[in-house]
């Protein structure tokens, strides 16, 4: 297994986790949420850039710039589909973002798909449909709201292969709360909800696992090919069905367990092709 698969899947873990802690948190504001986010990001990367003397404005700062505010724009509609929609439905809309990395990919990074990939990228797609299915939960407003959010998260993912060689993970990883705080405390400010109790617990896990996955997945993206990793993505679905069923008690039909089973068929599919073309 390449380093950069391996990053991928902690980084893929760290936001089940991150996600969950979303879902727990459904009663604040989705802009409160990114704040708290943002705000522990900003001081871990920090803590992390300054005692090493790395500056973390970066260097390559036009795609540093446009990786933070393509983020923030897909985390904050994700936020909003996670809170109002199934877990599983949320995450699996989300998780179209590879088919949005390997397109952007093309055109941004010069990167070549052979047709069978497409195939691959075609079971999953197919998977992630059946998991959702026609579940009356996802209104058309968040079905739209998700894709949205998966074409800005692979807009991003393409922005940090971009940035691969002139800067640090971290400083890649900084540039999301440095664009995402002062636009986050304007919101807050004209909608703020006072988090109680063991919301405060959520909220500190919420911004550590997401600073586990973003830096795992920016050294993922940096290590590979952008199309292969990211496909790892669609490993969450199985995370995110298991949290819905054992924990918020939403039952799925046997349409979605067909989907999980094509979505790893999908991306075990791409990850043994694209590793099995690289060795020969």
């Amino acid at each position: 297994m390449s380093k950069g698969i391996a990053f991928m899947l902690v980084s893929t873990f760290a936001f089940s986790l991150m996600q969950l802690c979303v879902k727990f948190l459904h009663h604040l504001p989705t802009h409160e949420l990114i704040l708290f986010r943002s705000l522990i990001s900003l001081i871990l990367s920090l803590a992390y850039l300054l005692p090493k003397g790395i500056s973390p404005f970066g260097n390559n700062k036009k795609f540093l710039w446009l990786r933070g505010i393509f983020g923030v724009t897909a985390l904050s509609l994700f936020f909003i589909t996670l809170q109002n929609i199934p877990l599983a439905s949320a995450v699996t809309i989300q998780y179209l973002s590879p088919i949005f990395t390997a397109i952007i990919a093309i055109f941004v990074l010069g990167e070549r798909m052979k047709n069978i990939q497409w195939f691959f990228f075609a079971i999953a797609f197919l998977g992630v449909g059946l998991i959702k299915g026609f579940d009356e939960r996802v209104s058309l407003l968040y079905l739209g709201l998700g894709v949205l959010s998966a074409f800005f998260a692979g807009a991003a993912y393409n922005c940090i292969r971009l940035v691969k060689d002139t800067d640090h993970p971290l400083v890649v990883v900084f540039y999301f709360p440095l664009v995402a705080t002062p636009i986050m405390v304007i919101l807050s400010y004209y909608n703020w909800v006072d988090p109680i109790g063991w919301d405060w617990l959520a909220i500190l896990l919420l911004g550590v696992f997401t600073q586990i996955g973003q830096v795992f997945m920016t050294k993922a993206l940096q290590a590979e090919k952008a199309n292969l990793v990211s496909s790892l993505k669609y490993l969450g679905s199985l995370y995110a069905l298991f949290y819905s069923y054992f924990i918020f008690d939403e039952a799925y039909p046997i349409s979605s367990l067909l989907g999980i089973v094509l979505v790893l068929a999908g991306v075990i599919l791409n990850v043994g092709f694209k590793n099995k073309f690289r060795l020969s």
